[in-house]
């Protein structure tokens, strides 16, 4: 009787063994190193979280009448203000789809701000991208030709910039107005104005492109912070997007894959 138990219980034993070994040697999801070619997964993304884990919504658990592979798949998801969906468990789940971070279309992110879905141009360890956004103040388009400081372009370089041929004394920018030069009637009229911005992807948060912010990412690279911090003030703000390269090619962004 004692025998067979110890028969019993060797063998109960062994199986468990096996089975635990079993699970451990289960592949885990793998990371890839991000490149230009890499594609993250189709669906949307409800938090920064799921953009890290590359882990969005699937297409086949989001309720909507629109075929999956219609081209505006996406555009006809957020046309209500509701956004409905299947969690884990099977249950029909709603979210405000203003606070959807954003979602991802053929393998690219698109990310929403200011209620608008933009596209992340440029993906690492820091991103940049340009958002339209809605604006109450001009002051804005008195600094750059596009309405946002352009990385690649330069007035000063532009032999063009003092003179337009089609400048007129009774333009807006140039009357005379007893109120000051400052006054405009017009001055609080919404626009839509493009800006660009910086995306940390360790913790997702979302910064304006600008001197302070690119030096305090740089923070993570004693190097490349050293060599920012010594350049003037002027050089450090033509440089941004320079450095951001630098920093993503010594620093890899990874990404998880099933």
């Amino acid at each position: 009787m004692r025998k067979n138990f110890r028969i019993l219980f060797l063998t109960i034993f062994a199986i468990c063994i096996a089975g635990t070994s079993e699970i451990i040697s289960q592949p885990a999801d793998s990371v890839v190193k991000y490149t230009p070619d890499f594609r993250f997964y189709d669906g949307v993304f409800l938090n920064f979280e799921q953009v890290k884990t590359n882990n969005p919504i699937p297409k086949a658990k989001l309720l909507t009448s629109t075929d999956y592979n219609d081209k505006d798949f996406f555009k006809n998801l957020f046309a209500g203000d509701k956004i409905y969906y299947y969690d884990g468990m099977g249950v029909r789940q709603e979210i405000d789809k203003n606070t959807v971070w954003g979602y991802s279309r053929n393998g690219i992110l698109y990310i929403q701000v200011d209620g608008n879905f933009s596209r992340i141009t440029f993906i690492g360890s820091i991103c940049h991208f340009v958002a339209d956004i809605t604006t109450y103040d001009d002051r804005y388009y008195n600094n750059y030709p596009y309405g946002y400081y352009d990385p690649y372009y330069s007035r000063y370089y532009n032999p063009y910039y003092y003179y337009s041929p089609y400048y007129s004394p009774y333009s807006y920018r140039n009357y005379y107005s007893p109120y000051g030069s400052y006054y405009s009637p017009y001055r609080n009229t919404a626009r839509n104005e493009l800006r660009q911005y910086l995306i940390d992807f360790d913790t997702g948060k979302i910064l304006e492109y600008d001197v302070d912010n690119a030096e305090m990412l740089l923070m993570k690279d004693n190097q490349l912070y050293e060599e920012y911090v010594r350049l003037p003030r002027k050089k450090k703000r033509d440089l941004i997007f320079v450095y951001i390269r630098k920093y993503n090619e010594k620093n890899p962004l990874f990404i998880p894959v099933k």
